[in-house]
């Protein structure tokens, strides 16, 4: 019979739920789970923050670039929400999906160029664009891996719910 604290324990092992019966598994789980969800949200802090930088260009000359913009800095705010309070692996698929969504845009930006906004055809080495790859290819990397790692994990059907009937589904 699974315990609320087994139910507790973080998602993000592939140990069979024998190994965890000593406590520095646990600590050692739940430092890694944190580490995992810490980095995807800096990293979604940094697309929104590089895109507030970059969205002041556009509100003159493409005006619907400005709110694709604030779409995507909204998007990659409330998926960091979603994933500082929330145990869901379906965040995860999230927040790499919107990082994807940044990198299509990119690369259509500066390959066929986007409707009224051609300016950026060629133009691949650009700082902040550099930096943005960066930043939303390491958040698609570590979201995918998060949610591979946490489907393998024996309690990943579980969520904090507290209930005696849930507990009892996953034994």
């Amino acid at each position: 019979m699974t315990t609320q604290l087994e139910a507790a324990l973080p998602r993000f092992t592939s140990a069979a739920p024998a190994a965890r019966d000593e406590p520095h598994h646990a600590i050692a789980e739940a430092i890694r789970e944190a580490a995992i969800r810490g980095t995807v949200v800096v990293g979604l802090a940094g697309i929104a923050v590089i895109h507030a930088v970059d969205s002041v260009g556009h509100w003159s000359d493409a005006r619907y670039l400005f709110w694709m913009y604030m779409a995507l800095i909204a998007g990659s705010l409330a998926t960091a929400g979603a994933l500082l309070f929330t145990r869901s692996r379906t965040a995860f698929l999230a927040a790499g999906g919107v990082a994807a969504s940044a990198i299509v845009g990119y690369v259509l930006s500066r390959t066929t160029g986007l409707p009224n906004a051609t300016d950026d055809i060629g133009n691949w080495t650009e700082p902040l664009g550099l930096a943005s790859l960066f930043v939303e290819g390491a958040v698609v990397a570590v979201s995918g891996y998060a949610y591979g790692a946490s489907a393998k994990a024996p309690l990943a059907g579980i969520a904090l719910r507290g209930t005696h009937r849930h507990l009892q589904a996953a034994a």
